[in-house]
């Protein structure tokens, strides 16, 4: 038996970086990631304010949320099938040069007789999004030991809040300077060279199934809801994410304090872009210390993170300067961050690898759902009723749903601080024709 400190028990941050540096192929994934999500926010960034100067309506930015997320929605219970049928490192590459393609049609987008077009793109965009993120997160522990799942989860949660610092301050720069079309060539090259990455990974992304029976899609997702419903931590775990994306429509809202409550442009919509990135770099770190040993903490860290997500945004819709407003967002972000890392590494932890990618395409697709209907909603809010009672209405409507979700999950947490956060049998659940109702 190893004597090795396991990698969870030492600091974060010191066990993130252990692990990237042993981990080859850890280390490929995170740096095509690195790539990738920093040409993200590029083309991100470059949208909005493309949006804004061709229609000026707040309802321009609500539509280009839609156009990402409503085919991600639909398309999300095929995706998390092939995450869990085909070979995932195949599919991640094949999903990535189809992207890096696609981007390059954002060029042939300038002026509002050709808006409908970024619609269009971003939509068949998503739609390969659809498949390689549940791929990407039900493939992660398969790269890692189980003792380095927990830092390696911070290491991914604080990426995406690294690459929304750098890569939307960089965006807001480079579209101001070089205009909007050296940031849709710079994420069509990204994706060419996550793809690149990803295809040199020599580890297996997924568990030999060759002995399985695997289901076809409706009987696949039939099963995973069942699975679910047997297991309540996998139930809250799904449903704090929705909350989440209940008062996530605050993407929009950024733009519109950049532009309108603060008149900085582009420039003030990277800043706050990437004071969002800020939080969430650091919260993920903050959320691995009170999740507790053994993860005994891990359902109240969530919560308690819901709480500070929606406290943030409350504080936004008061603040007088953008300096401020980017404070709040920050610390916002500490207990967005926190909460999607937590709730992703529960869900790697208690679902087995055969029907994982499924529960991930599920639980995308829920928050992209919530996340939709809440950027529609704080899309119409902001013209009806102004930004900033808008930005304190979405905080407290976190903040009540965490309240009663903690309350709902009691029994779960009360479990967990008990015995631990348990790893799910290896078997996973019962065939769907075979499976209880809990």
């Amino acid at each position: 038996m190893s004597t090795r400190e396991p990698v969870e028990d030492r600091e974060g941050f010191r066990a993130a970086l252990a692990l990237l540096r042993s981990n080859r192929d850890f280390r490929r994934l995170y740096v095509a990631s690195v790539i990738s999500l920093g040409g993200d926010w590029f083309l991100l960034v470059a949208l909005f304010g493309l949006a804004l100067e061709l229609t000026s309506s707040p309802i321009s930015l609500a539509l280009l949320i839609v156009a990402q997320d409503i085919p991600f929605f639909f398309l999300s219970p095929v995706g998390g099938h092939l995450a869990d049928r085909l070979d995932r490192k195949k599919l991640m590459v094949v999903c990535d040069l189809a992207r890096a393609v696609l981007c390059l049609g954002f060029l042939l987008v300038q002026d509002a007789g050709t808006m409908w077009l970024v619609y269009l793109l971003l939509a068949t965009i998503s739609g390969f999004a659809a498949a390689f993120d549940p791929a990407s997160s039900a493939a992660f522990p398969n790269l890692v030991e189980e003792r380095d799942l927990g830092p390696a989860n911070a290491l991914f949660g604080s990426l995406w809040g690294t690459m929304l610092a750098v890569g939307a301050a960089l965006g807001g720069v480079v579209s101001a300077a070089l205009g909007r079309d050296a940031a849709f060539a710079i994420d069509a090259v990204s994706f060419a060279l996550s793809a690149v990455l990803i295809w040199r990974i020599r580890s297996s992304l997924n568990e030999d199934r060759r002995s399985v029976d695997e289901p076809g899609l409706v009987r696949a997702t039939v099963e995973t809801a069942r699975y679910a419903r047997r297991d309540h931590r996998v139930l809250a775990l799904l449903g704090v994410k929705a909350g989440f994306g209940l008062a996530a429509g605050v993407l929009v809202l950024i733009s519109i304090f950049a532009v309108e409550v603060f008149d900085s442009g582009e420039i003030g919509i990277g800043i706050l872009m990437s004071a969002r990135g800020l939080g969430a770099l650091i919260g993920p770190f903050l959320g691995r210390r009170f999740a507790g040993p053994e993860d005994r903490y891990l359902f109240t860290a969530i919560g308690g993170a819901l709480v500070v997500f929606g406290s943030g945004y409350a504080l936004l819709g008061v603040m007088p300067s953008l300096v401020l407003a980017a404070a709040a967002v920050a610390f916002a972000h500490l207990g967005g961050g926190a909460q999607w890392t937590l709730s992703s590494y529960g869900l790697q932890r208690v679902v087995p690898d055969r029907i994982r990618g499924r529960i991930f395409s599920f639980d995308n697709a829920l928050v992209t759902l919530t996340f939709t209907i809440s950027s529609v909603v704080t899309g119409w809010a902001a013209s009806e009723f102004g930004p900033r009672p808008t930005a304190v209405g979405l905080g407290l409507v976190a903040v009540a749903y965490a309240a009663a979700w903690a309350w709902l999950t009691t029994d779960v947490r009360r479990a967990t601080m008990l015995e631990g956060c348990g790893v799910a049998s290896a078997d996973g659940p019962e065939p769907a024709a075979e499976v209880e109702p809990a």
